[in-house]
């Protein structure tokens, strides 16, 4: 959790419900709070020309949402669209600021997770401008993996469907389909009961 629930609610937040597939704000809307999931999973997404959808993130409980635009005079430059039924919590940005001036801890805290939200960005970049799909894949994999803190080979149970890793890498369904299974050939992952263990 980036910010302690009981600390925003004490500064002003209030929790805004979403249900599954409710957009929480829209691409060059300006920012005006800081938003931090309480329940639910949330997607921030863009749309080519062509309408094909392109996944920028997919964000759980515990998480913010598009934090770093608050210090800058920049709107969102993606959707954050309710995966799932959600609740967030809105800390207004003056109220948000005084919170981090009162609270110089919180500043270090969101400091190190904008930190790790750029080695997401980078990460994500230098596996998607890879032309063949096993580094991109494998790129994600690594990154989840990392950020949930688990050794060993299958270990971990990715979370993600071959949806959404083909959003999140920028590659059609089927490719992802046919990748993971070559993957699984390779004993590059694991897939058991339509489940990637990486």
């Amino acid at each position: 959790m980036v910010i302690d629930e009981n600390l925003l609610i004490k500064y002003g937040a209030i929790f805004h419900h979403y249900a599954a597939k409710e957009t929480i704000f829209s691409r060059d809307a300006s920012p005006t709070a800081y938003l931090q999931i309480s329940k639910g999973t949330v997607e921030l997404n863009n749309y080519h020309e062509d309408g094909k959808e392109f996944t920028l993130n997919i964000l759980s409980a515990g998480q913010s949402i598009g934090e770093s635009l608050l210090f800058g005079g920049n709107h969102y430059p993606m959707n954050a669209v309710a995966k799932d039924e959600c609740s967030i919590l809105y800390l207004p940005k003056t109220q948000f600021l005084q919170l981090l001036d009162e609270n110089k801890s919180i500043v270090f805290r969101l400091l190190g997770y904008l930190s790790d939200r750029l080695f997401y960005k980078y990460t994500m970049l230098f596996g998607n401008s890879a032309n063949e799909p096993i580094p991109k894949i494998l790129a994600l994999l690594d990154y989840y993996k990392r950020s949930a803190s688990v050794e060993g080979q299958f270990s971990y149970s990715f979370p993600l469907t071959r949806q959404q890793i083909a959003n999140l890498t920028g590659l059609r369904v089927e490719t992802v389909i046919r990748t993971v299974k070559k993957m699984n050939e390779e004993r590059l992952i694991l897939v058991k009961d339509r489940k990637i263990f990486y």
